[in-house]
């Protein structure tokens, strides 16, 4: 792994020096103001919190982190030899990528074909310094500063973000990359801003990976998807920090008019994880499908927090969760569908399905509803189980080893999510990667 670089520190004074030193417009420095102040503002939360009831953070201390150094120290102690592995390009022929690495964006590329057509693609920073009369009533437009201390930390001092833009009726099939990686005890702040414009269409994915097997790391991130009307995007998240980063998220997704979204999130890595995936169906007939895979081993604790809000008349969200549980590792998935008087003839569903290959991991399954129209159709459900005992016996009578048999178990568990996956490379990467944690069965 990478060596960290310098932080500044997680101070006030730390603050003003990290905000100086950047150079941006006025306006965006405002923002971050007014955000650091609701970070000094706001209580860290506490198993007192509904949303954190099930989630302990009393072990984190951000004094032990800082905010993100400038990108000159991380650019010059930078080795391209040194980044870990992006489990989502193997095979795939992609038309741009990004890597971060502590909060900076360390390598960029774009096809010159797409740049022709009026597509943006790389460092945020970058793009806000360059475009930020086009990008400034997009960002932060979805997510609130307000909901959380950790929302308004990554407003104050997010960095090193990526942002897509897709100008009106432009499409390609060639997927776009982002990886954002950490030195040990290093901290990402990375903010994601994608924007399609009316008839757009895109394919991206997104990683995260690094921050060494089980030493200390910080991400604190936002993701912002605005789809405008009858935009096309597939999105994959794959969260694989090392098991000892902290990962934090608020992220939110933007459907407009007949527009559609399927984000696909895999959450493999991170010492404790604790998101908020929010999508926002806000014209007439927009579609949404969300699919996780997740996958804690050790002492994990992956705690996701999902809602589908239904804006606008004649809308779909279908939401499919699976987890698989080992060792000491607790799952925590908390769904919600919420439909507005105005959102008749709403469609919605949310299932979360867990599979226990420990007798000591636990998983907590939270769906609800929150309707106020009064013609939709809306249903959710929940399972845990453990692996069965006859399709072991069944699997194992046809010659495989009590491993393979529970292996082949595993694979056809999650098969559900991959066959909603339209992305032969992602389904193959998730079903690779969750085959090699499985553990040794007796």
């Amino acid at each position: 792994m990478p060596e960290m670089t310098e932080t500044r520190a997680f101070n006030a004074e730390g603050f003003a020096e990290f905000v100086d030193a950047r150079n941006e417009p006025a306006w965006l420095t405002e923002k971050r103001r007014v955000a650091w102040k609701l970070f000094e503002e706001l209580p860290m939360p506490g198993r007192g919190d509904e949303e954190w009831m099930r989630t302990d953070i009393r072990l984190l201390k951000l004094d032990q982190f800082g905010l993100p150094s400038d990108p000159g120290s991380v650019l010059e102690g930078f080795d391209p030899a040194l980044l870990p592995e992006a489990l989502l390009t193997q095979g795939v022929k992609l038309a741009g990528h990004t890597v971060a690495l502590d909060s900076c964006i360390v390598q960029s590329h774009l096809d010159e074909s797409l740049a022709a057509k009026g597509v943006l693609f790389g460092s945020l920073d970058e793009m806000i310094a360059q475009h930020g009369d086009l990008l400034r009533p997009y960002l932060y437009r979805t997510l609130n500063p307000a909901y959380d201390r950790f929302a308004a930390l990554h407003t104050a001092a997010w960095s090193g973000g990526t942002l897509l833009y897709v100008p009106r009726g432009v499409k390609f099939d060639q997927p776009l990359h982002t990886l954002s990686t950490l030195s040990e005890g290093g901290v990402d702040f990375g903010h994601l801003l994608v924007i399609l414009e009316e008839d757009a269409e895109a394919t991206l994915l997104s990683e995260t990976a690094g921050g060494g097997p089980t030493g200390k790391g910080l991400h604190c991130g936002g993701i912002e998807l605005i789809l405008k009307d009858r935009a096309k995007l597939r999105y994959v998240n794959l969260q694989n920090w090392g098991t000892g980063v902290w990962h934090f998220a608020h992220q939110k997704a933007h459907v407009a008019a007949d527009a559609q979204l399927q984000w696909t999130i895999g959450a493999l890595g991170s010492r404790v994880a604790k998101v908020n995936q929010h999508v926002a169906l806000v014209g007439p007939n927009a579609h949404a499908q969300v699919n996780g895979v997740m996958f804690p081993e050790g002492k994990q604790h992956l705690a996701y927090h999902t809602l589908q809000h239904h804006e606008a008349p004649n809308c779909r969200s279908d939401l499919l969760y699976k987890g698989g549980l080992q060792d000491h590792s607790r799952l925590v998935w908390r769904g919600m569908i919420k439909v507005d008087v105005a959102a008749q003839k709403t469609d919605g569903y949310q299932r979360n399905d867990n599979l226990m290959l420990s007798e000591h991991a636990r998983a907590d399954s939270i769906p609800g509803l929150e309707i106020e129209a009064d013609d939709v159709r809306c249903t959710h459900g929940a399972t845990a189980g453990r692996v069965d005992d006859d399709s072991i016996f069944y699997l194992r009578c046809r010659g495989l080893t009590r491993n393979e048999a529970v292996r082949t178990v595993v694979a056809g568990f999650f098969q559900q999510v991959f066959d909603r996956i339209t992305i032969e490379s992602v389904r193959e990467a998730l079903g690779e990667a969750i085959g090699r944690r499985i553990r040794e069965f007796n």
